[in-house]
């Protein structure tokens, strides 16, 4: 929504004050230079990246425009699976707490979070740690480090399609000015012309630069930003994994070890002790509020 309204804002202003200072909105009205733009920056965009990279860009500026950000369900989903996990890890036979990790859809525990069992990569990333410390072997500090080096991994790879799309924004401007050098190239095809019909043909030229412009700094640039702040949030779940685990691992029990899981999450999104307590006592008990 937030997009929607800062675009009507932006086109809002631009045409309506070109329109009261006297300007005819018709001459802005120039399709083929904004095929021109807009068709190199795309063609350019497939020419300069991998075939995943240009389907993740597209994914991810469908969740841009959803804002498609963790919600408070999301993390107590999270926290309640761990909580379960580590609970289990406690009490429980290493056979027992394999067939949760081995088949996770159809794990009870996961089956309560289905904001968790959906997310697949978060899942995955779940029980692969939760395999290394059941197998026992590896010390807290080496687990930290290998969930580091995977975060980074993982965010790394979330973010080809931003620094894709965001080099394609950058490029429009120079895209523009080549669309206004080839307007002025007719504009001098036809510099026999009446001044009425030569001073269209350069203001179609101009509007070239006008639109390379325009799309970089107003559409593009805004939704690459709105792009990485939502794919930075989406990895904020996988560092909530790693400090709970890690918790765990040094010898926190479970309801101390979440609040340094929930101690993560930024304070205006955090949910409440309450909440956490509540969603341990009752897994899984706002699921049905999910989208």
């Amino acid at each position: 929504m937030n997009i929607i309204i800062g675009f009507v804002i932006v086109f809002g202003c631009i045409i309506g004050s070109f329109m009261a200072s006297g300007g005819h909105i018709d001459v802005l009205w120039q399709p083929y230079e904004f095929l021109i733009i807009v068709g190199a920056g795309i063609g350019a965009f497939i020419a300069g990246n991998p075939m995943k990279v240009t389907k993740d860009a597209g994914k991810a500026l469908g969740e841009a425009f959803k804002n498609s950000v963790p919600k408070e369900r999301n993390y107590l989903d999270t926290l309640g699976v761990l909580y379960a996990l580590m609970r289990d890890l406690r009490t429980k036979s290493r056979n027992e707490i394999e067939a949760h990790i081995d088949n996770p859809d159809e794990s009870p525990i996961f089956q309560t979070a289905p904001t968790v069992l959906k997310n697949k990569e978060l899942t995955a990333f779940i029980c692969d740690y939760v395999r290394l410390i059941i197998i026992g072997n590896a010390r807290s500090h080496e687990i930290e480090a290998l969930m580091d080096e995977e975060i980074e991994t993982i965010s790394h790879d979330k973010m080809k399609s931003y620094h894709a799309l965001q080099s394609m924004g950058d490029a429009f401007p120079a895209i523009g000015i080549v669309a206004a050098v080839l307007g002025v190239i007719h504009a001098m095809g036809a510099i026999t012309e009446p001044p009425e019909v030569l001073g269209h043909l350069i203001g179609a030229a101009l509007v070239g630069t006008f639109l390379g412009i325009l799309i970089s700094y107003c559409i593009v640039n805004p939704l690459c930003s709105m792009v990485k702040a939502v794919r930075t949030k989406q990895n904020r779940l996988y560092v909530i994994v790693k400090q709970t685990l890690i918790a765990y691992m040094n010898g926190s029990v479970p309801q101390v070890a979440l609040e340094y899981g929930r101690k993560t999450i930024s304070s205006y999104e955090r949910p409440s002790i309450d909440a956490v307590e509540q969603e341990m006592m009752n897994p899984g008990g706002g699921s049905e509020k999910v989208a």
